[in-house]
């Protein structure tokens, strides 16, 4: 999932680019006008990346906890298997 997620964004970093690269060579506006558009486009970029990771490491967080809460059913689930295993030995020991 995560490499899906980091190569949807490489894919996007190259377009991004690739479109600066196109849009200065045919670019209709001036150079101080080019140069804003390209800057406000980075910004832009920058700011879907830093979304993405934030979204990225949200969802991280989210699968670390429930993973936490699975561990600790099955911690308790298996503590009391050995629990039931003891009484069970504990009684048959005294039958005998």
């Amino acid at each position: 999932m995560a490499d899906n997620v980091g190569s949807k964004v490489s894919f996007f970093l190259v377009g991004l680019g690739i479109g600066a690269l196109i849009g200065i060579l045919f670019a209709p506006k001036s150079g101080e006008e080019t140069r804003e558009y390209l800057s406000s486009k980075a910004d832009e970029g920058r700011e879907y990346a830093q979304r993405k990771a934030r979204e990225l490491r949200e969802r991280a967080e989210d699968l670390i906890e429930r993973s936490k809460e699975i561990m600790a059913r099955q911690k308790d689930a298996v503590n009391s298997a050995v629990e039931a295993g003891k009484e069970a030995y504990k009684r048959e020991a005294k039958a005998s």
